[in-house]
C-alpha cells in the first residue's frame, strides 16, 4: 500500500486520500463506495482511518446529511492536488516505459551524423512518435569527451583512449581510402598501396585526432610513415580542401558518397587495408533510459544498411 510520511511518523495512505475525496464529492458513503468499487464499510473504514492519522474530524456525520467540516473542506482541495500530482507522476512513468515520450541524445562525428543518424532517427521514429531524438554534430575527438560529461546518452565515433570508463559496442567497420582529384596520376594505377601514397604530402586529420592516430599506429607498424601538407578536423573540409585542388587526402569509406558527389575520385589502399572501427560509446556506470536502448538496439540491428542507404 502506498504511504505518505506526514509530521511525526504520521502515514497517510492514498486509498484513504481517494475515498475521502470520493465521499466529499458524492456527500455520501454509498454513493463513493459504488464510484470506488469498494464497500460501504470499506470506506467508511478508510476515511475513520484518515481522520485518525490527521487528528482531525473531516466530516459532521447526521442521520440524513453528510457534511464537510472546516477542517476537511480546508484538506480537500490539497488531497485533490495531491493525487492529481501523483497521477500524472505514474502516468509519465508509464509512458516512458512503454515509449509514448521520452528524449535520446546521441553525440556524433559530423559524417556519421550526416549521413548515418539521420536515417536511423526516421525509423526510431516511425516506431516511436512520441520519442524526442536530439543530435549533436561534432568533431571526432569530441564524441567521447560528451558521453564522459554526461551531456548525451551515447557517442558514434573512434575511441583510441586508455580510459575504461566508457563502454564500447562495435557498430561497424570501414577502411581507410585516398580521395584524389580526377586525372592525379595515381588515378591510373590498378592499384594504390601505402608505399605510393607516402611520398605524396597528403590532406588530413591534425595530431591527436583519433582516425590520424589509429592509422599512423597501423602504418608505423608497416615501416610507413605519412606526412600532411594541411590539416583540418572535419572530413567535410578535408573533402573541400582536396576538390578545391590543394592536394589527395586519407579519409575513411564513410566519406566516399561526399567525395563521389563532389566529382573526385575514391581508391581504396591496399598492403595492408587498415581498417577502423566505428562504436557507440556509452559510460559505463550509467544505465540507459528505455528510449535510448531501443535507439540502440535500432542502430545495432543492420548497422552496414544504415550506412550504405
Amino acid at each position: 500500500m502506498n504511504k505518505a510520511a506526514g509530521p511525526e511518523g504520521m502515514n497517510v495512505t492514498l486509498r484513504q486520500l481517494r475515498a475521502f475525496i470520493a465521499v466529499a464529492e458524492a456527500q455520501h458513503f454509498t454513493r463513493a463506495a459504488e464510484r470506488l468499487g469498494l464497500s460501504q464499510s470499506s470506506v467508511s473504514t478508510l476515511v475513520r482511518e484518515l481522520e485518525s492519522n490527521l487528528g482531525l474530524r473531516l466530516f459532521d456525520r447526521h442521520t440524513r446529511m453528510l457534511k464537510l467540516t472546516l477542517a476537511g473542506a480546508e484538506i480537500l482541495p490539497l488531497a485533490r492536488k495531491a493525487l492529481a500530482d501523483l497521477d500524472s507522476v505514474l502516468g509519465s512513468s508509464s509512458q516512458l516505459k512503454t515509449l509514448g515520450r521520452g528524449r535520446v541524445s546521441i553525440a556524433a562525428a559530423s559524417l556519421q551524423a550526416a549521413l548515418l543518424v539521420p536515417r536511423a532517427i526516421v525509423r526510431f521514429n516511425a516506431r516511436y512518435p512520441g520519442v524526442k531524438v536530439t543530435l549533436l554534430d561534432v568533431s571526432q575527438a569530441e564524441v567521447p569527451e560528451l558521453v564522459r560529461a554526461g551531456e548525451v546518452d551515447f557517442g558514434i565515433g573512434t575511441d583510441g583512449g586508455t580510459r575504461q570508463d566508457l563502454v564500447k559496442r562495435r557498430l561497424l567497420n570501414d577502411s581507410f581510402i585516398v580521395v584524389l582529384p580526377p586525372g592525379h596520376a595515381l588515378t591510373r594505377k590498378r592499384e594504390i598501396t601505402w608505399h605510393d601514397i607516402a611520398p605524396i604530402p597528403l590532406i588530413g586529420p591534425p595530431p591527436g585526432n583519433p582516425v590520424r592516430e589509429q592509422l599512423d599506429f597501423a602504418l608505423a607498424r608497416e615501416g610507413i610513415t605519412l606526412t600532411r601538407s594541411h590539416e583540418a578536423v572535419l572530413p567535410l573540409t578535408i573533402v573541400g580542401m582536396i576538390e578545391g585542388g590543394l592536394g589527395i587526402g586519407v579519409v575513411t569509406t564513410a566519406a566516399t558518397r561526399l567525395a563521389e558527389a563532389l566529382g573526385l575520385v575514391v581508391r581504396k589502399v591496399t598492403r595492408p587495408v587498415i581498417t577502423r572501427e566505428l562504436s557507440l560509446l556509452f559510460l559505463a556506470d550509467r544505465s540507459l533510459s528505455p528510449a535510448a536502448q531501443n535507439f540502440r538496439d535500432l542502430l545495432l540491428e543492420r548497422p552496414q544498411e544504415l550506412a550504405e542507404a
